[in-house]
């Protein structure tokens, strides 16, 4: 009985920033993700995180321009994007699995609840 609300996407230039932010109720969250995905490609891992800011994941693909971090007295987390540019447009999701990982969590098929999702479009 969780749920997850996505907010703070938009449209943008490249080398914008955007914080995304996952609102969760019903309960405290576990260990959260951040995926996206774009038209006609498949669900990627972007980044993740457990109860503590110190024990984080991401994608080989962010090369430092992203970070993740969480307000666990708000039961929310964040994804701080920078350096933004083309190939990061897509929709983004914040997601929950119920178990510590312990490798990449990058597999969304271990992600047991998924918010909407926000878009997130960098123009050239």
């Amino acid at each position: 009985q969780v749920q997850l609300v996505e907010s703070g996407g938009g449209l943008v230039q490249t080398g914008d920033s955007l914080r995304l932010s996952c609102a969760a109720s019903g309960r405290p969250v576990y260990f959260v993700g951040w995926f996206r995905q774009a038209p006609g490609k498949e669900r990627e891992f972007v980044a993740g995180t457990g109860y503590s800011d110190s024990n984080t994941f991401y994608g080989d693909f962010v090369k430092g321009r992203f970070t993740i971090t969480r307000d666990n007295a708000k039961n929310t987390v964040y994804l701080q994007m920078n350096s933004l540019r083309s190939e990061d447009t897509a929709v983004y999701y914040c997601a929950e699995r119920p178990n510590w990982p312990e490798t990449m969590p990058d597999d969304p098929r271990l992600y047991i609840t998924w918010g909407q999702g926000t878009q997130v479009t960098v123009s050239s």
